[in-house]
């Protein structure tokens, strides 16, 4: 997802942190809690970790001794998320981290070998169709369940509607799927892809809803996301940057007066949780 360029990475991912936990489907993680029942220990990989906030959320939530492996190419976000993660799963059993600078997208699946499961979280939107591939060849290959939540699929619900909703979602996800850098990004595509993958491996797939509801008590987060949104939608099509002035002014003055209420869509897929 696009971030306002006033706001810094770390503080994005702060921001939305409380968001992204009450969005993700819970479903999910009873089905990996009775998956993982029995451990001795669960090995966790968490991919394109950022400060850390899928362990934060995840660990407290299943039982036993844990020890999770971080994953991420930027080596202050890792310092981040071992410092402020857990030390403590459901029952009080220790939960102990490690840290590894590497592109996620070049695991294999001997880099998984002992898995019990593999996490992600706001992640899959930014891949290649080649990077799902690889991603999922590793996970499957590892043998291991595979948790990826909160990816985008392209749906947003602003209220009060306005006329130019439609055109600035549709630049967005024009955005969402850009070539950067020689990379094409799969953006709202990218669950359906992995699905995809996941099923000419044998592997089963569940996936579930698991949308951001944003109103009056989470203005901030409403503001910055907007912002992000409608940056990407004009970036992506630079005409729409006169009307989108006014448009910005209605929309983030009701957004301050908690008058703007957003349902930004996402999904969450579950594999190889048998």
């Amino acid at each position: 997802m696009s971030v306002d360029i006033s706001l810094d990475f770390a503080a994005w991912l702060r921001l939305r942190e409380a968001a992204d936990a009450a969005a993700r489907a819970p479903e999910l993680v009873e089905r990996v809690r009775r998956h993982l029942a029995g451990s001795p220990r669960t090995v966790i990989h968490d991919l394109g970790t950022g400060t850390g906030s899928m362990g934060r959320w995840l660990a407290p939530q299943l039982p036993g001794p844990q020890h999770w492996i971080m994953y991420d190419q930027d080596a202050d976000l890792l310092e981040r998320a071992k410092a402020q993660m857990v030390d403590t799963a459901a029952d009080g059993a220790p939960v102990t981290v490690e840290t590894r600078r590497r592109d996620i997208t070049r695991l294999t699946a001997a880099d998984l070998d002992g898995a019990s499961l593999v996490t992600a979280s706001a992640l899959l939107d930014m891949l290649t169709a080649d990077e799902v591939e690889r991603v999922v060849a590793a996970c499957a290959g590892a043998g291991c369940a595979t948790l990826l939540m909160i990816s985008v699929v392209g749906r947003v619900e602003l209220t009060p509607a306005d006329p130019l909703d439609v055109e600035i979602a549709e630049a967005f996800n024009a955005h969402q799927r850009r070539t950067v850098g020689g990379r094409t990004l799969l953006g709202p595509d990218a669950v359906e892809a992995c699905v995809d993958a996941f099923g000419r491996r044998g592997v089963a797939v569940e996936v579930r809803s698991s949308p951001w509801r944003l109103g009056a008590d989470q203005a901030d987060l409403t503001s910055e996301w907007f912002k992000g949104w409608l940056g990407a939608a004009c970036e992506q099509r630079p005409e729409l940057a006169g009307p989108a002035a006014a448009y910005a002014r209605r929309r983030l003055a009701d957004a301050a007066a908690g008058r703007l209420g957003a349902v930004v869509q996402h999904s969450d897929l579950l594999a190889g949780c048998e």
